[in-house]
């Protein structure tokens, strides 16, 4: 059994996971990504979709979004979707378009974001944990049944401690980019 490269993968599923779970934090700038992956209640209920499957989202300048469904009927949904979030966004309607004004963040939402990514943050790193531990029940119960040998389970133990640290130095690296892009006025 190839413990390392499944591990791998775990660890890896984990960062795009926290890469796509960081894209929802608001930073002082506008970013599809910021609204995306919103879920929008349309078609009188009967539907549940991301807003990035039903509508063109665009940057107007660095402080403004621009939303343009496929479907105008859809855009009081998407409103209403919008005003729901935890984002505190105003989106403007004109039309067959929907204009959200990203606002500078106060220090205080700034501090806000960064604690809520910090919480996301630790949550990947506790995930890339639970696969350590996983692997190395796996490794510890196949060298008990007389599978592996004791210099391979060493060898494996290591070498699964080293990949951890490794995705775990990845996600500080994330950690303290998003904390920066965060804090930037």
């Amino acid at each position: 059994m190839d413990y390392t490269s499944d591990f791998k993968r775990g660890c890896q599923k984990t960062i795009e996971s926290l890469k796509e779970d960081l894209k929802s934090i608001r930073t002082g700038r506008a970013t599809p990504s910021l609204v995306e992956n919103l879920v929008v209640e349309t078609y009188g209920g009967q539907s549940k979709l991301r807003l990035l499957e039903m509508a063109t989202i665009t940057t107007e300048g660095p402080q403004a979004l621009l939303i343009i469904p496929f479907d105008p009927s859809v855009i009081s949904d998407i409103e209403k979707a919008i005003l729901k979030s935890p984002l505190g966004l105003s989106p403007n309607v004109q039309g067959s378009k929907i204009i959200i004004k990203i606002p500078s963040l106060s220090t205080e939402q700034r501090e806000k974001f960064i604690k809520t990514a910090g919480e996301k943050i630790e949550d990947k790193k506790n995930q890339i944990r639970n696969l350590r531990d996983d692997v190395r029940k796996k490794i510890k119960t196949s060298f008990e049944k007389k599978e592996t040998t004791e210099d391979v389970k060493y060898r494996l133990e290591k070498e699964i401690d080293n990949i951890s640290q490794e995705f775990i130095q990845e996600i500080e690296t994330i950690k303290t980019k998003k904390e920066a892009e965060i804090r930037e006025i």
